[in-house]
């Protein structure tokens, strides 16, 4: 029985349709600096199979967890050379294209996690990520996940901000990181993240400061007598896509991305949420003196000792997010 010529060009056209979707495959690399078991990287993983899902396998995205393409900022710097296209990195490192997206780190700015979230869909939110996209040549924030709420350990009791006089305390270098410390007196130092733990134990530094997951995961609640819940940072960290790819994308592809990192996000903060409520209690029943502050003495004593403009922050921008609801 012969064929007709319609169903085997029909056939040969689909073939041909095929081959080319094979090929028109684009891989990408979305890096990090988080270790595997964190949600920044299951979510991650998540998010690059659920892109290839959703534009029928037309993305490939690995995902290079744990610094393993460099450091925090040897990633944001291949975001302009081309060697990496999306990342996770915090807003500090985004400062230094526009500092003033940075002022999301000035001390007690957030009330609790959900004024950040709210935040993230606000205008002064889009004004500041256009900013940073304008300063960067392109790169598009197009998520936000809830890193945690930094609190303070220490091995002498802090109740209030005058008792952090002439601490010994470990800040990562970061100039808004050190405000809350520093307008309390104590003495910051900066120490590699890798080697806190040491520092503490051996007596280096007499406290340090960090989320409560991170207080679990690198135990330094091994080697500190006191959690003190300062709460001074609400810390976050960005989806980022490099300028480059943003600009190939199709607007049905942006809107594919977006969503998808941004479900991404949502189930991180989540997790990191749930994690932090169990650890309060956890902590307690280990037996650590964990101690609950008048966070707005630490408040006052900032913002009577530290400016915006000493960081290159808009005190516009700083009220702007404080209104948000």
């Amino acid at each position: 029985m012969k064929l007709k010529l319609s169903t085997i060009l029909g056939a040969t056209a689909a073939v041909l349709v095929s081959a080319l979707g094979a090929h028109a495959q684009t891989a990408l690399k979305w890096a990090h600096v988080y270790e595997t078991s964190e949600p920044f990287h299951t979510e991650s993983v998540w998010a690059a199979e659920e892109i290839a899902k959703r534009t029928d396998g037309r993305y490939k995205i690995d995902v290079f967890p744990a610094s393993q393409l460099g450091k925090e900022a040897d990633i944001n710097q291949g975001l302009k050379l081309g060697t990496v296209d999306i990342i996770i990195s915090g807003s500090s490192f985004a400062s230094r294209e526009h500092p003033p997206i940075g002022v999301t780190y000035f001390p007690y700015i957030f009330r609790d996690p959900s004024h950040l979230i709210a935040y993230t869909k606000s205008d002064v939110f889009k004004k500041l990520a256009q900013g940073y996209e304008e300063a960067s040549g392109g790169n598009h924030i197009t998520a936000v996940t809830y890193y945690g709420t930094r609190h303070t350990t220490s091995n002498r009791p802090i109740e209030k901000c005058a008792d952090m006089q002439g601490l010994k305390i470990r800040v990562p270098d970061v100039p808004a990181y050190l405000a809350m410390p520093r307008a309390c007196g104590a003495n910051t130092t900066p120490i590699a993240f890798a080697e806190v733990y040491l520092a503490l134990q051996n007596g280096t530094v007499e406290a340090q400061e960090n989320p409560l997951t991170t207080i679990e995961a690198k135990k330094f609640y091994e080697v500190q007598k006191n959690i003190v819940l300062t709460g001074h940072i609400v810390d976050h960290l960005n989806t980022v896509v490099s300028g480059m790819l943003w600009s190939k994308l199709s607007d049905e592809d942006k809107q594919i991305f977006t969503e998808v990192m941004q479900e991404a996000a949502e189930r991180s903060t989540k997790i990191i949420e749930e994690r932090e409520n169990a650890l309060v209690e956890k902590f307690k029943a280990d037996g650590i003196t964990v101690t609950e502050v008048d966070k707005s003495d630490f408040e006052k004593t900032v913002m009577e000792k530290v400016t915006f403009e000493e960081f290159g922050y808009d005190k516009a921008d700083w009220e702007a997010i404080r209104a948000v609801q």
